[in-house]
Order: structure tokens, then C-alpha cells, then sequence
């Protein structure tokens, strides 16, 4: 045999026997003359069967062997540029189809709109003439909605939610719901009918938002014009003509980007149809 295999051998059977002498009742002699002659007699010998070596299985360390597969991995749907867009073309089509025969969407003084919460059931609704006070959000609905107002929508700027860097709690927007001011039409012909505690999302044309009622900014959307479309820092009129945002973007309007980086997001955006999202916090009924 193997010389050093038959030494590691001999070694693991006198420790083995040296464990179970201390762990057996017989009494172990005392003397080294006496120790040598009992560790050498064939009694002392063991079976193999004794010798503290674990299974296989017991040497495994837990952990190291993965788990069972729950259920089978799932294999993609598609394999190829074209197949995922085609995949994702038919789920666009599909949702277009459902928008198309979900019913109408309520108006509210000529602005489409949806609640997202009713408010206090036992609270008066908001009305022309009131004083109210406000949370907002100014949005530009995703791609996928269909509507314009449900879904995700991007912030473009906001104010009571704290949702800005440094924004102090509770900064809300306390204004009358009375035509011809300063303020944006939306806030003034969205927000009736609202209860304290309510929630709703009204669609923002250009000319109920940040947008100056003149002929040469009346292009966009809903506009009177043919019809324009919105480049960044620049909006393109019915005349072609290029005109600086400065020109047609109403800074004089309120709410207002507080921060310039607001501001700068609001500028390429203000001639495109937006969504304001609008938290009824409290109504001063008018006298």
C-alpha cells in the first residue's frame, strides 16, 4: 500500500480510540507501561463501523447546495429588436382600444377632468366667489395615457406637497375663484365643485395655463391658430416665424416656478397640454 495512507490511518484509529476510551466506562490504566500494552492489544482495536467519520451527507455544509427550483425560468418573448417592439406595439394598441371605450371624460367649465378623491362628504363644495387654499401639482402627462389626465405624469413644478428641494411645509396657494386676474383660468375654472380633502386632475391648454391670449403665441394646442409645435427655449408660431419663449411665456401669471430650475422646465413646456393636479385643502365661503 500507500506508505503515508497507512500512516494517516494507524494515527485516526489510536485519536478514535482515544475518544471512545474517554467516553467509555472501562477504566484506563494509569501507568505508561500499562498504557502501552492496552493500546497495543488487538481488544483495543475498534470497528471501522465506530469511527467518528460523518457521512457524506452530514459533511455537506448547509447552504452550499442551491435550492429546488420553485417553477421553471421563463423564456423570453421575444428574441429580437423587432419582436420586442412589435410585442410592445400590440400591449400600446390594446390600451389605446380600452381608452377608446371607456366613457367620456366629465368637463368642468370646458376642462376635462377626473377626481381622483370625492373629499368630505359633509363638507361645501368650492364655488365662484370663494376663497380657497390649495396643494398643486403642474404635469406633463406620459406617453401612454391615452386621455391626457390618468397614469404617470412628469412634475414640472409643485407646491404644498414638498416635493422641491427646500420647500417649507404647508406652502399652500390662497386665492379667490373669480375670473380676470392674475391667476391661471385652470386654477379658477377647475377647482369648483371641489370638496375640502379632494383631489383632481384638470387637463391645462396653453391658453388656460402660462401662455400669453395673443395671436402670435395662439398656435399650440387648442389654440386659435393652425396649429404649432414646441422646440426647447424656442415655439414655433402659425407663420413660421421663430419666436423667443420670453415672448409668449405669461411670467405674470400665478402660481409661478419658485426656483430656476422650475422655471427652465416650465419655459419648454408651457405651450403643450399640461395636467394640474390640485389638493383642495380649505374653502372661505363668500359672503
Amino acid at each position: 500500500g500507500i506508505p503515508w495512507l497507512s500512516d494517516m490511518r494507524k494515527q485516526l484509529i489510536v485519536i478514535t480510540a482515544l475518544l471512545a476510551a474517554v467516553a467509555s466506562p472501562l477504566s484506563f490504566p494509569a501507568s505508561s507501561n500499562a498504557r502501552r500494552a492496552f493500546l497495543t492489544t488487538p481488544t483495543f482495536l475498534l470497528p471501522s463501523s465506530t469511527l467518528l467519520i460523518p457521512s457524506s451527507a452530514e459533511a455537506l455544509v448547509k447552504g452550499v447546495a442551491p435550492p429546488p427550483s420553485s417553477k421553471p425560468k421563463e423564456r423570453p418573448k421575444c428574441k429580437t429588436i423587432d419582436e420586442c417592439q412589435a410585442l410592445q406595439d400590440a400591449v400600446i394598441e390594446k390600451e389605446r382600444e380600452a381608452a377608446a371605450d371607456a366613457p367620456p371624460l366629465p368637463t368642468q367649465n370646458g376642462l376635462r377632468y377626473i377626481d381622483l378623491e370625492e373629499g368630505k362628504a359633509d363638507a361645501q363644495a368650492a364655488g365662484a366667489g370663494d376663497t380657497v387654499t390649495v396643494k398643486y401639482k403642474v404635469l406633463k402627462a406620459g406617453k401612454r395615457s391615452y386621455d391626457g389626465l390618468s397614469g404617470e405624469a412628469t412634475l414640472i413644478f409643485s407646491s404644498g406637497y414638498e416635493l422641491e428641494d427646500g420647500e417649507k411645509p404647508n406652502s399652500f396657494f390662497t386665492y379667490d375663484l373669480v375670473e380676470k386676474t392674475n391667476v391661471a383660468d385652470v386654477f379658477t375654472l377647475g377647482v369648483p365643485g371641489m370638496k375640502p380633502g379632494g383631489v383632481r386632475r384638470v387637463e391645462v391648454p396653453p391658453q388656460k395655463g402660462w401662455r400669453f391670449p395673443s395671436a402670435e403665441c395662439d398656435g399650440g394646442p387648442g389654440g386659435r391658430g393652425s396649429g404649432g409645435s414646441v422646440k426647447t427655449d424656442t415655439v414655433i408660431v402659425p407663420t413660421a416665424k421663430v419666436v423667443q419663449e420670453e415672448v409668449c411665456f405669461d411670467k405674470s401669471r400665478q402660481p409661478f416656478p419658485k426656483t430656476y430650475a422650475e422655471e427652465r422646465r416650465m419655459a419648454q413646456r408651457f405651450d403643450q397640454a399640461l395636467i394640474l393636479e390640485v389638493g383642495l385643502v380649505s374653502v372661505s365661503k363668500s359672503a
